[in-house]
């Protein structure tokens, strides 16, 4: 199932509007290194893989935007622990 991803840059998140909901990721960007800080997926929508697909989309943006992502988030901490694969588009 694909959803469009959603760059709000007033509100420093990447959203995926799906029936009504919203799922997110919030970043800080500094100089170029994205934080990203915080994963929510309301729980109408969980169960579904939906922060996974949420957070690839993301680092293909960061990735496009030539920038560099920054594990806060607790999620997103072990995705890039269970992915070494992809170690080249993270950053301390």
């Amino acid at each position: 199932m694909a959803h469009t991803l959603i760059h709000n840059k007033n509100e420093c998140k990447y959203e995926y509007h799906i029936d009504g909901f919203c799922a997110y990721i919030t970043y800080d960007d500094q100089d170029g290194k994205m934080h990203l800080t915080h994963t929510i997926v309301p729980e109408e929508l969980a169960g579904k893989g939906l922060a996974r697909t949420l957070l690839e989309d993301v680092l293909q943006e960061i990735k496009k935007a030539d920038k560099k992502a920054v594990s806060v988030c607790s999620y997103i901490v072990k995705y890039e622990e269970k992915h070494p694969e992809l170690k080249e588009l993270f950053t301390k």
